[in-house]
């Protein structure tokens, strides 16, 4: 068994470990957890049947066009059938999507084929396939059961003092906030539809970037999953760490009795030495880093490479995705901004262990977890001075972060291979 192997099944290993691990705490508080959840959308109607065919859309990289056009057909008439028997029995999905069990289907059935009929590479790069339209979808439920558990364990928010912080650059969610609400329903949900079907855009790059998977018989260094995944593993943990609920909960009406005031988000909360709050035992706690906003970065970041259509869809992402985390009142102005240092120092971290790690890759990493934790530091411990000196505070924070992006900008551009200038024609001797 080779090194290379070898890490992906220590790397499996450890995976289905915390798995179980999230399975464990998630019945632990009396709910299903993510391997429960999982098994059970082969049956019952699933969480978001979008999500299971982006996911089964990754997998078929590693497949022909045709197998692709038998698996997509079968993947449907699973659920066309699903469809009839709940609808001969009267079986109504008020909690999921009708469809979706059928593409869930087609990857646990390419697993099995891939252990019975498949040998050597064949075996080996199907499995991969199976594995990444696999990982994709734990992932979700894996974030849902890390919410579960932030909500239960940390009875005490942070809001106040982000929300004080947040002064320094003239409380962005308030202004967003009356921004959205000024557009009405039609502006409210398409930026509602962009916030929900965030993975489903990241599969459409990464579907992009891993298009001659099948050609070539194996997948490239780096992709949009590796990093889409690693946030979401990471970023719950940054969670626990600093739990934020949201100005909508905090500030606003939806956050009941619990909410200090109904501010948000006509009137920004007056400036008061901020101290942690109770919150719920149901909102999750987070806000902080921003994962919504690292992901739609990761979306740009990686959509740069491709055609015009498919960079002016990154941008669109990037842009809507900003407005609507604020905009819904979901984030503060200075969650989006660890979000987008987070992001980029993660990208930088996985492409410098793709790529071979040097000095410029490990600097990049390291000022980028300077920069991240010298924010959520400030943030907890300046959150008053921050509000006290906007004019200070406010340009750092936005230097800070530009600084990240332009260090990722320039590291990067040197790891960009350098096409050799074309040689000048010899002169050719004259025929006489």
């Amino acid at each position: 068994m080779n090194r290379r192997n070898a890490l992906w099944i220590a790397a499996g290993v450890v995976a289905l470990g915390f798995l179980i691990a999230l399975e464990i705490a998630a019945r632990h508080y009396g709910v299903r957890g993510p391997i429960t959840n999982q098994v059970r959308e082969v049956i019952f109607p699933p969480k978001s049947g979008p999500l299971l065919y982006a996911s089964m859309a990754l997998m078929m990289v590693v497949l022909t066009w045709r197998q692709r056009f038998v698996a997509a057909g079968v993947a449907v008439g699973i659920d066309i059938v699903f469809a009839l028997v709940r609808w001969v029995f009267d079986i109504h999905t008020p909690h999921g999507h009708g469809f979706g069990n059928g593409a869930l289907l087609v990857i646990l059935g390419c697993a099995v084929i891939a252990v019975t009929r498949r040998t050597g590479q064949d075996r080996v790069l199907l499995l991969k396939g199976v594995g990444l339209g696999l990982l994709l979808v734990a992932g979700r439920k894996t974030g849902d059961a890390w919410l579960l558990i932030t909500s239960k364990t940390r009875p005490l928010v942070l809001d106040p003092y982000v929300a004080t912080a947040d002064h320094a650059l003239g409380d962005p969610s308030w202004l967003v906030g009356r921004a959205v609400r000024a557009t009405g329903t039609v502006g409210a949900h398409v930026l509602d539809y962009v916030y929900i079907q965030l993975a489903v855009a990241a599969v459409v790059v990464a579907l992009y970037q891993l298009r001659h998977v099948a050609d070539e018989r194996r997948f490239p260094r780096h992709h949009l999953v590796r990093t889409f995944l690693v946030i979401g593993l990471l970023g719950p943990g940054i969670y626990m760490l600093f739990p934020t609920v949201g100005p909508i909960f905090v500030y606003g009406a939806d956050g009941g009795h619990w909410a200090i005031a109904n501010l948000w988000p006509e009137t920004a909360p007056v400036l008061q030495t901020p101290h942690a709050i109770p919150f719920d035992e149901i909102t999750p706690r987070n806000c902080m880093p921003s994962l919504h906003t690292a992901w739609a970065t990761t979306i740009f970041v990686h959509s740069r490479r491709g055609p015009r259509l498919l960079r002016f869809a990154g941008t669109f992402w990037l842009i809507a995705t900003l407005a609507a985390t604020l905009g819904f009142g979901y984030h503060y102005g200075v969650d989006l901004i660890a979000g987008v240092v987070f992001a980029l120092t993660i990208e930088a971290g996985l492409r410098s262990l793709a790529r071979g790690w040097d000095r410029a890759g490990i600097q990049l990493v390291a000022y980028g977890t300077v920069v991240f934790t010298a924010l959520l530091v400030s943030y907890r411990y300046l959150p008053m001075e921050m509000a006290r000196l906007p004019w200070v505070f406010g340009p750092l924070l936005v230097l800070a972060m530009v600084s990240v992006i332009y260090g990722y900008a320039r590291t990067t551009r040197l790891w960009e291979p350098v096409s050799a200038p074309a040689q000048p024609a010899e002169a050719q001797p004259a025929l006489a």
